[in-house]
């Protein structure tokens, strides 16, 4: 009686599958503790899928199919990390996430490709990402910001009654332009039936606080202004 001997192809693909299993739960591990869309399963089945495809490819066509696949499966991971990127308003939550799960199917590509050093190389990187450069983070969360070394948008807003719009959108370019801030375009929002919003967006890349300030205290005096601020919104 003969007996059974595992080919060595599927000795190869097992082994594959271990150690994408193995790394997968390391980095799945790390964003479970952390409460994240994406944990330990989820982390785990998009490195194992990633090196099965890739294992697959390989098993059928060699290295040309390995490749085929690679190109495929960093695709379909854009898609699914697509879906943990949630908007709340100005705020978008996931990314990290999205990103992980992608460095996550590259190990599990590199496992399936028969590399597991590079696929442990790349999960102590994404490891560390996740873990170590959290104070740095931290740290440049809690630095102080200057409005003029950030790369923002900057908005100044009088409000004013619907009749006096146009005499207030000029006087708006007047002054800002006077202050050495051009604009680059200028919107009327209506705020109902007794007020309208003319909202002014800078050129300027580097502003000074204290000099808008000034503008719109000015603006603020104005006839027919009932008020007037600017703002700043973070650059993506």
């Amino acid at each position: 009686m003969l007996a059974f001997s595992p080919l060595p192809e599927t000795l190869n693909s097992a082994i594959s599958l271990v150690v994408a299993f193995g790394l997968g739960t390391l980095i799945g591990a790390e964003r479970q503790y952390r409460q994240r869309n994406a944990g330990l399963r989820t982390t785990v089945l998009v490195a194992l899928g990633a090196a099965a495809f890739v294992d697959l490819g390989m098993r059928l066509t060699g290295g040309d199919g390995a490749t085929r696949t690679v190109a495929y499966v960093i695709s379909g991971i854009g898609f699914l990390g697509a879906g943990v990127i949630m908007k709340e308003g100005m705020n978008v939550r996931g990314l990290n996430t999205a990103a992980t799960l992608w460095c996550s199917a590259a190990v599990g590509a590199f496992a399936g490709a028969d590399l597991p050093l590079e696929a442990c190389f790349v999960t102590a990187a994404v490891l560390a990402c996740n873990t170590l450069l959290r104070p740095l983070v931290n740290a440049i969360n809690r630095a102080p910001i200057r409005e003029d070394q950030t790369e923002a948008t900057y908005e100044v807003q009088i409000t004013t009654a619907p009749e006096a719009a146009g005499p207030a959108r000029d006087l708006l370019v007047e002054r800002l332009e006077a202050a050495n801030y051009p604009v680059s375009s200028v919107e009327v929002v209506e705020r109902g039936e007794e007020a309208v919003d003319v909202v002014a967006t800078l050129i300027a890349d580097a502003v000074e606080g204290e000099e808008l300030d000034a503008v719109t205290d000015e603006l603020a005096k104005a006839p027919n202004v009932r008020h007037a601020t600017w703002s700043v919104n973070a650059a993506d």
